[in-house]
């Protein structure tokens, strides 16, 4: 007989017979009994209900970019959009020319970028880059958003219907709570990879089945493929994904009565594990070089680790972004609005710890040795998501250490986020409100009383219903330039030549971005290179080979700031011909051929300023001509820009 990790369920409650005595169970038992399976006809009306409640909620949720996928943009992260737009429509160039899916020169003239370390997402690159090609990495972009929180809400309701729970209204209850949880839907404010619950969910169940005696070469095949798919989708989740099934897969075999059944799942749990580390390594040894050794690496990340860690008071709070948050019950307290991973509200927090403490007290042996398992889990994620010092009420307490200041300089953790960690911990919720969820269902559960029952069932709503979520905000953005669309751009570049829109492209501006993806997504044999872009890299190019520490974008040059300030603040300096030396001197080292600045250009919450651009651009490089829709200034590389526009 195989020996398999069961589904979790007590063996109560799949079969009436009484509680079977594991610690005097046969060798040859398997872990805990098998699965119980619906029959088939009767699952899968409710498995396509499901699925249809879940893509009908993803839609609601991701509205605004269906309502105009060409026009419209995710007002609170416009930047990181553009940037998984760029990467969607990478995919397209990488097939048609066969480049390297792990660095580019596209970006950042002349040094180029390392993809590897960047949020690539190369599997949703290649896997839609036919819709990217026919329909706009707009498009494509709305649909995987829209895929990813409907597929993390549906993989996890057949998670719980196959690992936990008997009633499919309890799994749908638990999969929508996470696929629509305040930190996924934060998420939809621009994420591709953080919203690919799903990819979780299917590691997590195959980690489960490691256990299994006879299939550990099967189980290891499939996990070790299911990690190199992760690693292209969502590298950091991948990483938690690890820790925590792993974490809970010991916890869980520990606890389990006697020694006999966790000494039976050592051989097969390492041979599986030794044949996922050879399929991945194999599989992943390219982009794994290139993020450790590779071109352009750095250490760390370029954002801020204790920035981005959990404000304690965040997890009892409501989200903005939520029907609570509607009616101004809602807390800021979040890093930004893409990061608000908690925000579970205090009624959901007290139904968390009622529903523990009563399946714990009225479920068998079996049932505790899950919930052991997974408070284990909830309560070492909720530690790591306060980052290395206690925040409360938006205040960093930076006297009062907590236990990821032991892990800022490990390997990996260094890389991570702290804040991310949270979205372990409302999986742990999910799971524990479906247990509750199915002994409400079952008039054979643990909630024998009619009166009981309907208590507890109004209990959950009112938990769940503050935390509802909302429609992503959008806006409009900057549309591409006929001179961009129409291909005029190339009479003014020489093949494989340096353009730029104004500002030059950053976490402020995408606009240039999000052009050269429109026209990579196209096809054809011309495209030109940029100089900046928003991306990771190495804080300082200026020692080769050293390990640097992380930034967003390029370390900046004189003129580049100029410009930005002009954007950003309307600064409109009055120039000499020592700005315009300095602007030769970085337009050269960029190999810039040309600069235009279209009508409109998309900042963070609305247009730039696009008259300070022209001004202090136009004292730089004097009058432009008109081109389609565009103001164009040609630059000819290594001219004085006095020898060429004379004094301005």
């Amino acid at each position: 007989m195989n020996s398999g990790l069961d589904n979790l369920r007590d063996v109560t409650i799949a079969a009436p017979a009484p509680e079977t005595d594991l610690t005097t169970a046969a060798p040859d038992d398997e872990i805990i009994p098998e699965e119980i399976s619906t029959p088939r006809k009767r699952a899968w009306p409710g498995h396509i209900l499901m699925a249809v409640i879940a893509l009908a909620g993803a839609v609601y949720v991701c509205q605004g970019l269906w309502a105009a996928p060409y026009r419209n943009v995710v007002a609170e992260n416009v930047s990181d959009q553009g940037q998984f737009e760029w990467m969607l429509s990478y995919g397209v160039y990488m097939l048609q020319h066969l480049s390297n899916p792990f660095f580019t020169d596209l970006l950042n003239a002349p040094r180029g970028v390392n993809l590897a370390m960047n949020t690539s997402s190369t599997f949703y690159a290649v896997v839609f880059a036919p819709l990217t090609h026919f329909l706009g990495a707009q498009v494509s972009f709305a649909a995987i958003m829209t895929l990813n929180l409907a597929g993390s809400a549906f993989v996890w309701y057949l998670f719980l219907r196959r690992w936990l729970v008997r009633s499919g209204l309890a799994a749908a209850v638990g999969g929508l709570l996470f696929g629509f949880s305040p930190g996924l839907v934060s998420h939809a404010n621009g994420h591709l990879n953080w919203t690919s619950g799903w990819m979780v969910g299917i590691v997590a169940w195959w980690v489960l089945k490691l256990p299994e005696r006879d299939r550990w070469l099967r189980n290891g095949i499939v996990l070790g493929l299911l990690c190199t798919m992760g690693f292209s989708v969502a590298a950091e989740a991948l990483f938690f994904a690890a820790q925590a099934s792993g974490l809970f897969l010991f916890v869980w075999l520990l606890s389990r009565p006697g020694l006999r059944q966790a000494r039976a799942a050592i051989k097969p749990v390492l041979l599986s594990l030794s044949v996922t580390a050879v399929v991945a390594g194999t599989l992943l040894a390219w982009p794994l070089y290139m993020h450790f050794a590779g071109p352009l690496k750095f250490s760390g990340t370029g954002f801020g680790m204790r920035q981005f860690s959990e404000d304690l008071v965040a997890y009892a709070a409501f989200p903005l972004q939520s029907v609570a948050g509607k009616f101004g019950w809602g807390a800021d307290l979040a890093p930004n609005a893409t990061e608000a991973t908690s925000f579970l509200g205090v009624p959901l927090i007290l139904l968390f710890f009622v529903a523990l403490a009563l399946l714990w007290r009225r479920s068998p042996r079996e049932r505790r040795v899950t919930l052991r398992a997974l408070s284990v889990v909830a309560v070492l994620f909720f530690l790591l998501s306060l980052g290395p010092r206690l925040k409360f009420l938006g205040e960093e307490h930076a006297d009062i250490p907590l236990l990821y200041a032991l892990l800022t300089e490990v390997p990996l953790f260094d890389s991570a986020l702290p804040v991310r960690y949270t979205l372990v911990v409302v999986v742990v919720f999910a799971l524990v409100i479906a247990m509750l969820t199915d002994e409400v269902v079952r008039r054979d559960g643990l909630i024998r009383s009619h009166a009981g029952r309907i208590v507890t069932g109004v209990a959950i709503v009112a938990a769940l219903v503050p935390i509802a979520p909302l429609p992503v905000r959008t806006m409009e953005r900057s549309a591409e330039p006929v001179f961009i669309s129409s291909g005029h751009w190339q009479d003014y570049v020489s093949d494989n030549g340096v353009i730029t829109s104004l500002p030059l492209s950053s976490e402020v501006s995408v606009d240039m971005m999000r052009w050269q993806a429109y026209t990579m997504a196209r096809g054809g044999d011309k495209l030109f290179r940029m100089p900046a872009g928003y991306w990771l890299g190495p804080r300082d190019y200026t020692e080769v080979g050293r390990n640097d520490t992380g930034r967003l974008g390029p370390p900046e040059r004189p003129t580049a700031k100029l410009l930005y300030r002009a954007a950003r603040w309307g600064n409109m300096p009055k120039l000499t011909n020592l700005d315009r030396a300095q602007a030769r001197v970085d337009f050269a080292y960029w190999k810039v051929e040309a600069i235009f600045l279209p009508d409109h250009v998309t900042g963070p919450k609305g247009d730039l300023n696009r008259d300070a651009l022209l001004q202090v651009t136009t004292q730089l490089f004097g009058e432009p001509e008109q081109v389609d829709d565009v103001l164009v200034w040609r630059i000819r590389p290594g001219v004085d820009p006095v020898d060429q526009w004379g004094e301005v």
